[in-house]
């Protein structure tokens, strides 16, 4: 991502100003509903999920606009505001596939230990005389049904990424950058703002994790990508316990299919973890890159 006017009008202290009241207003205006406009209490946890959506969806649009008043860009059109916001169709495969992949990599030992699992239990099933092909379907289906009707699937896997990825990085890494703040500082300084208003630790870690990869590639697809799929996998597994108890337990006998299959999954967490190292920057170094 490419400032276009060289941070000129725009001092550090005004960017920094800038995203803490962005920030601000993403928090509050979610209780505005009560506080300012005096609705009653929602009646279910639906409505009031919907307010919430409303609320931040607003708190985006005013945070987007806002933005582009503040930025000192040239040419202040549709398609050039929406470039600096990484909004972009171009190179749309790479921003999907090769985030994905380099995230992914975080849970190799997580899949292993899901799929190896889920083939110890075939196979168990399979020699009860039950058909777990059959079983797995339903289940996945009655999954995807649930998914689609589920108001908290919806905050986790749309509302929450999408506009949280809109205000806290495509809003700030923009006004940071044309602030005259290095790209490592924005990286580092960027997820700080998300966590005023909702905690530190993972969400630190995982905003510092978009920002790199929102520079690196200049495309918001790339990190709203990576948000969708870490809501849905959840914590990656560093070291699996389980794995260190049984096999102590157990004295590493490969008799034991559950110490097998613990001693592979911790065997891929290592490999995963030295992939997404790596081959973080390699990957992000493709030509569709534009810093």
């Amino acid at each position: 991502m490419e400032q276009e006017d060289g941070g000129a009008g725009l001092t550090k202290s005004a960017a920094v100003g800038a995203c803490t009241a962005m920030a601000v207003f993403y928090v509050a205006i979610l209780y505005s509903p009560t506080l300012i406009l005096r609705l009653p209490p929602p009646n279910s946890f639906k409505s009031f999920m919907i307010r919430r959506f409303v609320c931040a969806a607003v708190s985006s649009l005013v945070s987007l606009i806002v933005c582009s008043l503040i930025l000192p860009i040239r040419r202040r059109d549709a398609s050039n505001l929406l470039w600096v916001y990484g909004i972009r169709v171009d190179h749309i495969w790479q921003a999907l596939v090769f985030p994905l992949s380099l995230t992914s990599f975080m849970y190799t030992g997580s899949f292993a230990w899901k799929l190896l699992s889920m083939l110890q239990a075939s196979n168990e099933h399979l020699n009860s005389g039950g058909n777990e092909l059959v079983s797995s379907f339903r289940k996945f289906v009655d999954w995807v049904l649930s998914l689609t009707s589920s108001v908290s699937s919806w905050r986790n896997y749309f509302v929450a990424p999408l506009t949280e990825e809109l205000v806290f990085r495509a809003c700030m890494i923009p006004l940071l950058l044309c602030g005259g703040f290095s790209t490592y500082t924005v990286i580092f300084l960027c997820p700080i703002f998300f966590s005023l208003g909702v905690q530190l630790g993972y969400t630190v870690i995982f905003g510092a994790y978009a920002s790199f990869l929102l520079v690196r590639t200049g495309h918001l697809t790339a990190p709203l990508i990576a948000h969708i799929f870490c809501n849905f996998m959840g914590l990656p597994v560093i070291v699996s316990r389980r794995s260190g108890q049984e096999v102590r337990r157990r004295g590493l006998s490969c008799q034991d299919k559950r110490s097998e299959i613990c001693l592979i999954s911790n065997s891929c967490i290592c490999d995963g973890d030295a992939g997404f190292l790596l081959d973080a920057f390699p990957i992000h170094k493709s030509t569709f890159v534009q810093q």
